[in-house]
């Protein structure tokens, strides 16, 4: 006899719409659906496409349209503003009032994971936050660049985490004007061993 569970079919969701988008800094998917902004990864980043709850397939998107457009502007050297796109990320609370953070930092500035965690502890009526928590957030935004993650960085200036990897987060913030000379790279010999 066959239990429920081997009855019942399961869930199929529609899949989200995707492209590519040829960026300075290497090919990037993009994923929307009707609602907004899914996620824009580099190709081959960690976490790709991990928070989405259906897959993707290559078709138009008025969303797309507009997120590749935004890209446009920003790649060549203009600061688009991120309220113009409507983005819809899948997330927990505490990921989404951290992926929230990140797009209050403005272009060109940097901020630290403990300055993330102590404005969340007060957005969530917390004590205090933890940085290693708004890492673990950070490091699962779906939406690079956009939602700009690699303005987020280490205590000291440690160029720490960035699911692109490093060299891209560096380049992102150089292509911001970012003065990048203090910041630093951990080696796995050394804590502080290189400079950016």
């Amino acid at each position: 006899m066959a239990t429920k569970r081997q009855t019942e079919k399961p869930v199929e969701r529609t899949p989200y719409a995707s492209c590519s988008y040829d960026s300075p800094y290497g090919a990037i998917t993009l994923a929307a659906g009707n609602d907004g902004l899914k996620g824009l990864w580099f190709d081959g980043q960690r976490y790709f496409g991990g928070t989405l709850d259906a897959p993707m397939e290559a078709r138009a998107n008025e969303h797309l349209r507009a997120a590749c457009n935004w890209l446009d502007e920003y790649f060549a050297g203009g600061k688009p503003d991120i309220e113009r796109l409507a983005l819809a990320p899948i997330g927990s609370e505490f990921r989404l009032v951290v992926w929230q953070l990140l797009r209050e930092i403005p272009f060109g500035e940097v901020r630290t994971y403990g300055d993330l965690a102590e404005e969340a502890a007060k957005r969530m009526g917390k004590a205090k936050g933890s940085a290693r928590a708004i890492g673990g957030a950070v490091g699962h935004n779906p939406i690079s660049i956009i939602v700009p993650c690699h303005r987020v960085i280490g205590a000291g200036g440690n160029l720490t985490g960035f699911g692109g990897g490093i060299a891209r987060k560096l380049a992102l913030l150089e292509h911001e004007g970012v003065d990048c000379s203090s910041f630093w790279v951990a080696t796995s010999s050394s804590r502080k061993a290189r400079r950016a």
